[in-house]
């Protein structure tokens, strides 16, 4: 029971960033594209309503997702973000009226059970207050390192697949990370009181991280299909949380024979997402080549 304040408000951080995913992208396909990693992209959205809408559920994730960090461990909250690309197909069907087929309907399947017998076989549990600076160095380092390593493959290639599975990765790496950070700003933020919160340099890292991942978002949603970024994204969030949650926050899943139907369930969750990745709904979502 302690844990059904989390999932509920990690679920809606879910839905609400499914619904900013689809506003988002029906703007993001009315602005010029462009070649390279643009930042005049977000003065063009700007302009459009419907990628201020998107915007406004973007708030409403973050706040479900901040509350959620706050109760529960990071390797709970964050697979549930796995929910994300079937929410955002589910809801795609509705707002372009072209219903989801009964493959994608057992996808959506595929994913839900896959996703509760993984949770359920690994029994997340531990949840660190505080994280040790040497390990935050470190983390940090290394997936800034990884980050800026995808970005510049990204710009080297041309629009298509590649280039947006490479900054979708570099998106999930990111998201992961701010994640992490508001996971420990909000602990400091219950334990001293907003001054705590303002002055703790956590408060502020999220805030860069998270401007930084929603930049990627926009230029991998332009740069290529749904289909490549779109599970770079969803499953690469959920991998990187994990190994943050276990290196930062101590985290511990179940071992020895609960490995596989761990395995089973990560093996559900992929073959769906991947499943609902292929579907002419999701591939309508995309740009088309210039």
């Amino acid at each position: 029971m302690h844990l059904l304040l989390p999932v509920a408000f990690a679920i809606g951080a879910a839905l609400s960033n499914a619904l900013a995913t689809v506003l988002q992208r029906k703007a993001a396909l009315d602005v010029p594209r462009s070649a390279g990693l643009r930042p005049g992209l977000m003065l063009d959205l700007l302009r459009h309503p419907v990628w201020l809408g998107g915007m406004a559920a973007v708030v409403a994730a973050a706040v479900c997702q901040a509350v959620a960090l706050a109760t529960g461990p990071l390797t709970v909250v964050q697979p549930l973000f796995v929910l994300e690309l079937p929410l955002t197909l589910v809801i795609a069907s509705l707002m372009f009226h072209s219903g989801l087929p009964a493959a994608g309907w057992r996808a959506v399947g595929a994913v839900v059970v896959g996703l509760g017998l993984a949770l359920f076989a690994a029994s997340p549990s531990g949840n660190r207050t505080s994280v040790p600076l040497d390990r935050w160095v470190t983390a940090l380092a290394v997936c800034a390192v990884v980050v800026a390593a995808l970005a510049v493959a990204a710009v080297r290639r041309p629009e298509g697949r590649a280039r947006a599975a490479f900054l979708g990765t570099a998106t999930a790496i990111s998201y992961a990370v701010t994640a992490a950070l508001m996971k420990s700003a909000m602990h400091i933020l219950d334990g001293e009181g907003i001054t705590g919160f303002l002055t703790a340099w956590q408060t502020y890292a999220f805030a860069v991280t998270g401007v930084l991942a929603l930049f990627l978002l926009e230029n991998a949603m332009q740069a290529g299909p749904l289909v490549a970024s779109q599970p770079a994204i969803t499953l690469g969030d959920a991998a990187v949380s994990l190994a943050l949650g276990i290196l930062l926050y101590e985290e511990h899943l179940r071992t020895g024979w609960w490995l596989l139907p761990q395995a089973v369930g990560v093996a559900l969750v992929a073959a769906g997402v991947f499943a609902l990745a292929r579907l002419p709904l999701a591939r309508s979502l995309a740009a088309d080549p210039p």
